[in-house]
């Protein structure tokens, strides 16, 4: 079905045709202006919590409404209703036209029948399911969890998923259509031992139906959640100083996407606030290393086929053999530095403009075996799972909680680490990074990503990496 046909019969239910389309965008453009975007969005999404064996949370949270964006120059002008009868639709686009000064502009273009890739195609929607058939998923981790060993005493389960809708058009002619399903499963801990407690937990999360729930993954959560949590007595914090550090494959490229990521999109370098502004075409890392910001991973958690200004979510290589290639770029910052968009344009939802944003941000894996950069470290720490990140995004400065790791001794993993604060700046360590591994791993956890007071989804991932030297709060060596 073209996304034209499809998207207007989705959204007719709500009263949404080519009519209340044009009108629109018409009033968007009556004081002038370069280009006006409507973005309908529909999305139904359910959360149910398991806490001791019993439902603590069940909710259904229904959103819908229309996003106005109308760009004048380099200002733009956006709002947004619940409403969508043609009269608030219209006033919405009124309101965001205001940041315009000019001669009206009536909106003639024939709309382009465009089509999209399915990269989380659903094999059973979320409407099909019944609570009756998700409630048994809560229960059969508590009871796994419950049973793994006589120390738990505690279990959390928490089930969501997500279907949602958009229909995007815009003064230029292109209409487009996305639905994207999220399903999210995750589980806490907690566990006693000789009176002490310890708490951690495992989720997995992505782009998929129902199906997405199968018995392996039910199964590793709850498993992944206790051996997490148990791994804690036997924990204790880090020493402190400079030192090697090895980033376990994985879970670490959360570090890639806060520290180093965020200051490859656009808009922060536009404005001159990212250390990277002045960097394009230039080394900023080792030959080996090379990085990815990917929209088209199948059912990962950032995968989009098309972003939230309708265009295709490519995959965009950020660095290459250690070059700064290019930024993540939305329409704005792609005309004001005279490239194609990225399909990095992301919002939360129709209450929200689109910013440059990432998607599944990872690093190409390298030539050496992940055992031979533990044996490359005399004395240094190996970070498996992290905690409680803060980043200065324009500079990169970092500091980040290893919640599980290792000392490594004589290049070998030794004691166990817990609670290890490291301190750095992201670009730095970048060019610290002097071994990378050949055993990319990609995270399915439910990332999350923050900005400009926006949550998108995202998903990461990375090699063993070794970074040279990162300042490790821990406590002082013996």
């Amino acid at each position: 079905m073209s996304t034209l046909s499809e998207g207007l019969e989705y959204f007719a239910r709500f009263g949404v045709d080519d009519v209340l389309i044009r009108a629109a965008l018409s009033r968007a453009l009556s004081r002038g202006g370069d280009f006006a975007e409507l973005y309908f969005e529909h999305r139904v999404a359910h959360d149910v919590g398991l806490e001791d064996g019993a439902v603590n949370r069940a909710f259904l949270h229904v959103s819908l409404g229309v996003g106005v964006r109308v760009i004048s120059g380099d200002q733009t002008g956006y709002a947004y209703t619940e409403d969508l009868e043609s009269t608030s639709v219209c006033e919405a686009a009124a309101t965001a036209a205001v940041i315009a000064a000019g001669a009206a502009r009536e909106v003639t273009v024939a709309f382009a029948v465009g089509s999209r890739p399915d990269r989380y195609p659903v094999r059973r929607a979320f409407d099909e399911v019944g609570l009756a058939e998700k409630m048994p998923i809560l229960s059969l981790i508590d009871a796994r969890a419950r049973s793994a060993d006589a120390r738990v005493i505690k279990v959390r389960v928490s089930y969501a998923d997500s279907d949602g809708a958009f229909l995007l058009a815009d003064s230029e002619g292109r209409l487009a259509f996305d639905r994207q399903p999220m399903a999210r499963l995750a589980v806490g801990c907690t566990a006693e031992q000789n009176g002490r407690r310890e708490t951690n937990h495992h989720n997995f999360a992505g782009r998929a139906g129902f199906e997405f729930f199968t018995a392996r993954r039910m199964e590793e959560a709850a498993d992944e959640a206790v051996r997490r949590t148990l791994f804690l007595f036997d924990a204790t914090v880090g020493p402190a100083g400079e030192m090697p550090v090895v980033l376990a494959a994985g879970s670490s490229g959360i570090l890639l996407h806060e520290a180093i990521g965020h200051g490859m999109e656009a808009d922060f370098n536009r404005k001159g606030v990212s250390v990277y502004s002045d960097k394009l075409g230039k080394v900023i890392a080792r030959p080996d290393i090379t990085i990815v910001d990917d929209g088209t991973r199948q059912n990962c958690r950032g995968a989009i086929n098309i972003d939230d200004e309708g265009n295709e979510g490519q995959r965009t290589v950020l660095v290459k053999d250690g070059v700064l290639e290019t930024y993540m770029h939305d329409r704005i910052s792609a005309k004001h530095y005279g490239v194609a968009p990225t399909g990095n344009g992301r919002r939360e939802s129709f209450r929200d403009p689109p910013l440059p944003r990432m998607r599944n941000t990872y690093m190409m894996p390298g030539p050496v075996p992940p055992e031979d950069i533990i044996k490359s470290v005399q004395r240094g720490i190996y970070a498996e799972t992290f905690t409680n990140g803060q980043v200065m995004i324009g500079a990169g400065d970092f500091t980040f909680y290893i919640k599980t790791g290792f000392l490594i001794e004589d290049g070998k993993l030794t004691r166990p680490i817990k609670d290890t604060n490291i301190i750095g700046n992201g670009p730095q360590c970048l060019e610290r990074v002097d071994l990378v591994g050949n055993d990319f791993a990609f995270d399915e956890g439910g990332w999350t990503c923050g900005k400009d007071g926006q949550s998108v989804p995202v998903s990461l991932g990375m090699p063993t990496v070794r970074v040279s030297a990162i300042t490790v709060g821990g406590v002082n060596a013996e």
